[in-house]
């Protein structure tokens, strides 16, 4: 189980570094109004506007891969074995047996708190 979720985490690592870098090439729709007007070249590698379609799609299948590997996350921390190792469940099962075998062998403790204040 936890090999999956290292995957999945690796995945969802490399899709984020993946959209950040493709958001930061993409350029604003604003940027092509200078175009628009002559102050700017529009053509570029992937011609006037191949590198929109192809930079968007790209950052489109990104965030999808992104997404479900959060739900995957989510899903699989989620999950809990039947015995997780949790240290509460051990104290809850030995904490009766613990003050049963306390009580017959040893003197009670002093209280604390509430019970230490004396009555009228």
């Amino acid at each position: 189980m936890s090999f999956i979720v290292t995957i999945i985490l690796t995945v969802q690592m490399l899709s984020a570094l993946a959209m950040i870098g493709l958001i930061l090439v993409q350029h604003g729709k604003g940027a092509d109004m200078g175009a628009a007007f002559g102050s700017g070249g529009s053509g570029s590698l992937f011609g006037a506007s191949g590198s929109a379609n192809f930079l968007s799609r790209t950052t489109a299948i990104l965030a999808t891969v992104f997404f479900v590997c959060t739900l995957a996350l989510a899903y699989f921390g989620n999950l809990r074995p039947a015995s997780s190792g949790s240290v509460l469940e051990g104290a809850a099962v030995v904490a009766p047996a613990a003050a049963s075998a306390a009580s017959e062998s040893a003197p009670a403790a002093p209280a604390t708190g509430a019970a230490q204040i004396p009555a009228k």
